[in-house]
């Protein structure tokens, strides 16, 4: 996906989750995330909206800390969060191709990692405002929703901090019935999860998890049960990735 395509996707998922938090009220409970209540996922979405967009604004070529969550609630909370969001967009869509500062992710630019970033985080917590409603999730579009596999696989899976280890070595398969695509996962007891991405499913594999992306996409961010595809061969796989695979 480009950058713009990213940031579209962001200003889609960030207005929708803005009318999700609206329907649903600041006390409904956030079944994704059982811990937080809507203010809480406001209060945390704009405080990471406001952090990257420090980064893309104001060329911060170091790690810079964010400006820690607002003390604010109902409309006035609400209010807040829509202006951060905004300014995110409007950041991302003037910052030049050349744009140079801080990433935690590889990616071909600073502009591509910030754009693609967001949008999976705002199209994650989407999920969760929506899943306060009696709709719960809307789906999430299949290219966006693959893309977002492979940044969660290949992005945040392959640091050293990954918690993804087995006692031997393993192999899950990640398989999306609507796009082809395939994800070929190798775990191990000390290293990070290394991945694979292909059209094939020749390798191998003790345990596969297929399904449409966007199913795919929110059982591995943990925001659908894992029974919401189609798991085969060692379940023990999947509840590992379950139980440690929270990005910290």
């Amino acid at each position: 996906m480009k950058p713009t395509e990213h940031i579209d996707a962001l200003e889609t998922a960030g207005l929708a989750l803005a009318d999700a938090a609206a329907e649903a009220g600041p006390d409904a409970a956030v079944p994704t995330c059982p811990e937080w209540r809507i203010r809480d996922l406001l209060r945390h979405t704009t405080t990471v909206h406001r952090w990257a967009t420090a980064f893309v604004a104001e060329g911060h070529t170091a790690y810079h800390p964010d400006g820690g969550e607002p003390a604010l609630d109902g409309d006035e909370l609400l209010a807040h969060y829509r202006e951060g969001h905004a300014l995110l967009v409007a950041a991302l869509r003037a910052a030049p191709e050349t744009l140079v500062c801080w990433t935690f992710l590889p990616a071909p630019s600073p502009l591509a990692f910030w754009a693609r970033r967001q949008a999976h985080e705002t199209t994650v917590h989407r999920a969760d405002a929506e899943s306060a409603l009696a709709t719960g999730p809307g789906p999430v579009d299949a290219t966006l929703a693959a893309d977002g596999i492979d940044e969660l696989l290949r992005g945040f899976h392959a640091r050293d901090r990954s918690r993804v280890h087995t006692p031997e070595p393993r192999t899950l398969r990640v398989r999306a019935t609507d796009t082809g695509d395939v994800w070929t996962v190798r775990l191990s007891a000390t290293e990070p999860p290394r991945t694979e991405r292909g059209t094939t499913t020749a390798t191998p594999a003790d345990t596969e998890l297929s399904g449409p992306a966007h199913r795919l996409y929110l059982a591995l961010w943990n925001r659908l049960p894992t029974d919401a595809v189609t798991l085969t061969g060692d379940d023990a796989l999947a509840r590992l990735w379950r139980e440690n695979s929270a990005i910290i």
